[in-house]
């Protein structure tokens, strides 16, 4: 008998048909309308929702997360950002360290099925879903394909749905109307749980940090809306004659408060209509509790605030670079969570019903994106060449698992570089060097031939200024090549790049030549 990672007993009669069909509570609350608590929003009611939810009632907390994203479009734009930041990476399939045949042949099996799976950037995205909400319940649906059972779409099923087992406030039941829910048969579901922050399940999504802001932003937002209602018009009064009565009255008003609006209208004759100048106010007090909320809100998902707004005071570019570098945590921090998802709901399952070499739960493959950068090859790629020309021996298998660059197999067409034509200078340079190498010993005429060697190259096509400039990294490299990198770096920028490799490479043939006749 199989089991799921927890452990909990699996049948392959649980995978034919969806939980969610078979239970009658459960199927009529995927057919109600979604509650708005945001309706009259009041912190006493934020309050109570959030009390609800700890207490267990998760259809609260989901109600008013969605209502947040609908209704602030800041709050909106930002999640979509962070969102998207996960989707579309390239991803991999690692079989277990030290790996047989078997179980290299099973992660290549799991990596053609999910990469055959035109519903997986849809399940990535939705993941995401947790971020505002805390958890992101999705129910598989699964077929026996070609002799595998394979996944073969998935539900998006909304968080009301659920509620939180009253003895533990981290399991996640169905809503079926007992005390205790139903527990979500394994396999069955794809359930991520994404930690914005520690804490119990309707704690871990960002919704009851982004709730207060957005409550506060309403306010002063409607606020806004009254003062340029009544501080952005003139003012308009009505008189009316001495005797008028309560009906006469009454057109009156109709026609002083229609009058703004519409830009005209009529009253009664012998009655008047004064335009006064509007009355003196500020908008600066609401626009900046507005700003507040805002900036709160970016803090909150994006980890800062230049990525979503600039002042133009304080987005400089180094700043921006500090808010880039915050925001790439951040997003690495989501890809991780979603790939311990991943290997628990979707690659293990596929794995234990499909898989030759599956012996338990201790060697599993495992699921990794690949957030490798241009950047990252480029700045590993340098220090490596120095590190191995001093000695150090690094591991090939590091440096592929590092770029997550896979290793080639026998028959790979492979990159090669590219081999040049030899100069002239350096085809002399070398024939001279190779009768060094010949002679035995450190005798006069090897040492005179060396020299020969050193001479070619500083004479012959170059320029003069070069000689000078060149002559003090001449000196230091008979001394040490330590010495003449630290030189070098303070001279590249002074040279022509393209004649500079030219030299340097004459240049370091025979530093080379030099350490191997002195050992």
């Amino acid at each position: 008998m199989l089991v799921d990672i927890n452990g909990d007993p699996l049948t392959l009669e649980t995978l034919d048909e969806k939980q969610t069909d078979n239970n009658s509570r459960v199927a009529s609350l995927m057919k109600e309308y979604a509650d708005h608590p945001t309706q009259g929003l009041t912190p006493a009611k934020l309050a109570n929702l959030l009390r609800e939810a700890e207490q267990g009632n998760l259809a609260a907390m989901a109600d008013l997360a969605k209502d947040m994203e609908d209704k602030d479009g800041h709050i909106s734009c930002d999640l979509g950002k962070r969102r998207r930041a996960i989707v579309g990476l390239d991803w991999n399939i690692k079989a277990p360290r030290n790996a047989s045949p078997l179980e290299q042949r099973d992660a290549d099996m799991l990596g053609e099925i999910i990469d055959d799976a035109t519903w997986f950037y849809d399940l990535l995205f939705d993941f995401s879903d947790a971020i505002l909400k805390g958890f992101s319940p999705n129910e598989l649906q699964w077929d026996y394909v070609e002799k595998q059972q394979i996944i073969t779409g998935y539900e998006f099923r909304d968080q009301n749905i659920f509620k939180t087992h009253p003895d533990n406030r981290n399991q996640l039941m169905l809503n079926d109307g007992t005390a205790n829910g139903e527990q979500p048969n394994p396999f069955a579901w794809a359930m991520h749980i994404h930690k914005s922050k520690s804490g119990y399940v309707h704690r871990a999504g960002l919704v009851s940090v982004l709730s207060w802001p957005f409550l506060f932003k309403n306010y002063s937002v409607r606020d806004l809306a009254e003062f340029l209602e009544i501080y952005g018009l003139p003012v308009r009064v009505g008189k009316y004659p001495s005797g008028a009565n309560p009906k006469e009255k009454a057109t009156l008003l109709r026609a002083v408060m229609s009058i703004g609006h519409n830009a005209g209208g009529i009253i009664p004759k012998g009655m008047e209509i004064d335009f006064q100048s509007a009355a003196n106010g500020q908008a600066d007090p609401f626009e900046s509790m507005i700003r507040w909320c805002e900036l709160t809100q970016s803090k909150a998902i994006l980890g800062g605030t230049l990525t979503s707004q600039a002042d133009g005071k304080t987005s400089t570019n180094a700043l921006g670079n500090v808010h880039a570098e915050a925001l790439s945590s951040i997003t690495q921090s989501d890809l991780h969570q979603i790939e311990q998802t991943i290997n628990r709901d979707i690659l293990y399952p596929l794995y234990a019903l499909n898989g030759k070499s599956y012996a338990g739960n201790r060697r599993l493959p495992r699921f990794e994106f690949d957030n490798s950068t241009s950047d990252e090859m480029r700045d590993l790629a340098y220090p490596l060449r120095s590190l191995v020309s001093l000695g150090m021996k690094v591991p090939k298998s590091w440096v592929h698992e590092r770029l997550n660059i896979p290793i080639a197999k026998d028959g790979d067409d492979v990159l090669e570089a590219p081999t040049e034509p030899m100069s002239n200078n350096a085809a002399a340079l070398k024939a001279s060097s190779l009768a060094v190498l010949k002679s035995e010993g450190m005798s006069n005429q090897s040492q005179a031939q060396l020299d020969t060697a050193l001479d070619a190259i500083t004479s012959g096509d170059m320029r003069e200024e070069y000689k000078t400039v060149l002559q003090p990294l001449l000196d230091k490299l008979n001394q040490s090549e330590e010495l003449a990198a630290i030189e070098l770096a303070e001279l590249y920028p002074l040279l022509d790049q393209d004649g500079l490799t030219d030299l340097l490479t004459r240049l370091f043939f025979v530093s080379e030549l030099w350490g191997s006749l002195n050992a």
